[in-house]
């Protein structure tokens, strides 16, 4: 449970930014999502939120 409510933070976070996110190239990879319900566009990110949480971890493992 605790697995999906990080998840669930992680991507309103990568969606909060995601022009500064779409501008370094992450946004555009293989398994991020954009669609359109009741006028407004979701982004999901699937790849990225897995790319930054492995960069992530990999930090936390130097330290």
């Amino acid at each position: 449970m605790r697995w999906l409510i990080v998840f669930l933070l992680a991507c309103l976070l990568i969606n909060g930014l995601k022009g500064w996110l779409t501008r370094i190239g992450l946004g555009h990879l293989p398994g991020d999502f954009t669609f359109r319900i009741a006028g407004r566009e979701w982004f999901v990110p699937l790849a990225s939120s897995l790319l930054l949480s492995l960069v992530a971890m990999g930090i936390g493992a130097l330290l």
